[in-house]
């Protein structure tokens, strides 16, 4: 029988975002029982955090967002991971890998424009000790985004040419 903490988790990933009270009556448990696994996950570090997942088509503002391909020369005391951590800091980077291949790195940034992410690559990353080369990629439109098919905005309609 799988333990109380992976039947959470399972819940959590697999379902929508539930009230605890939802996921004790579907798991036969207590809300108290519940909210005790979800903090203990949280302060295990295997549940980071909820977020929903919005298209990025509609929001308000536009954003541009980037990938950043480095290449790294690996710190002598701390290797990829100090570099690593610093560049993870950064409130404009939204995730920071570990790569194999013909880069070290893998940064995604949002930024309010394209300025802003040029401005953070030159003025931020590429002065970065250890730093030796920055690729910059910008995302012009997302067709799925964490796990889920983005739906274009739908176009107004054009009037009809009369010949």
């Amino acid at each position: 029988m799988q333990d109380i903490k992976e039947k959470v988790l399972k819940l959590i990933l697999e379902g929508e975002k539930l009230s605890t009270e939802q996921m004790a009556r579907i798991l036969e448990l207590t809300p108290a029982e519940v909210e005790a696994q979800i903090a203990r996950l949280k302060e295990e570090k295997i549940l980071l955090g909820w977020r929903p997942v919005f298209n990025p088509s509609f929001e308000e503002e536009a954003r541009v967002r980037a990938v950043i391909e480095l290449k790294i020369s690996p710190d002598a005391s701390g290797g990829f991971d100090r570099i690593a951590e610093r560049i993870s800091q950064f409130d404009q980077v939204e995730g920071c890998y570990l790569m194999s291949g013909s880069y070290d790195l893998l940064v995604i940034v949002n930024a309010d424009n394209l300025y802003k992410v040029a401005n953070f690559v030159h003025n931020r990353l590429a002065r970065i000790a250890g730093v030796l080369s920055t690729a910059t990629h910008f995302m012009l439109r997302a067709y799925k985004e964490s796990g889920f098919a983005v739906a274009a905005p739908e176009k107004p309609e054009r009037p009809a040419i009369s010949q």
